[in-house]
């Protein structure tokens, strides 16, 4: 029986995109065996996604010291739908800001602490000009969140 992890993000410069395509990466690793990923765009993604998953991980540039709006838009769209019923199921987060980027975790995380979920990892966040090397922490991501489901450590 395999595991779902579900990989939301959005992008409009590109950089958030190739953030969520090394996470995506990383979590289809051939080391990993029995995760099936799924990558939606924030405005594509449901609550039917979100509860499909076993874990998530949530992409987002920093716009205006917030979260995107479309991120903001597929939250408030599941909210509702998924409250209560997925309480505990782990998720990570990843930003490319301009700026420093805790505006945008923060506003994330305030959210999903409504939903009674668990951060199990540390935010990657590319702050600044984007640092292409930097994708390699986008691939641990990843690829830490599908290890984790996988051995059943999440």
């Amino acid at each position: 029986m395999s595991k779902h992890l579900l990989v939301v993000f959005h992008t409009q410069s590109g950089t958030t995109s190739k953030m969520a395509d090394a996470v995506i990466h990383g979590a289809s690793s051939p080391d990993v065996d029995g995760v099936e990923v799924r990558a939606k765009s924030a405005l594509e993604a449901e609550a039917g996604d979100l509860l499909w998953a076993d874990a998530f991980i949530l992409g987002s540039p920093e716009n205006f010291g917030y979260m995107s709006g479309a991120m903001k838009y597929f939250l408030d769209r599941v909210y509702y739908e998924c409250v209560d019923k997925i309480n505990g199921r782990p998720f990570a987060l990843f930003v490319r800001a301009g700026n420093d980027g805790s505006g945008a975790i923060s506003s994330m995380r305030r959210i999903l602490k409504g939903l009674a979920v668990r951060e199990v990892q540390k935010p990657v966040l590319i702050a600044g000009v984007f640092d292409e090397s930097r994708l390699t922490e986008c691939e641990e991501l990843g690829l830490t969140m599908a290890a984790g489901l996988e051995a059943g450590v999440f």
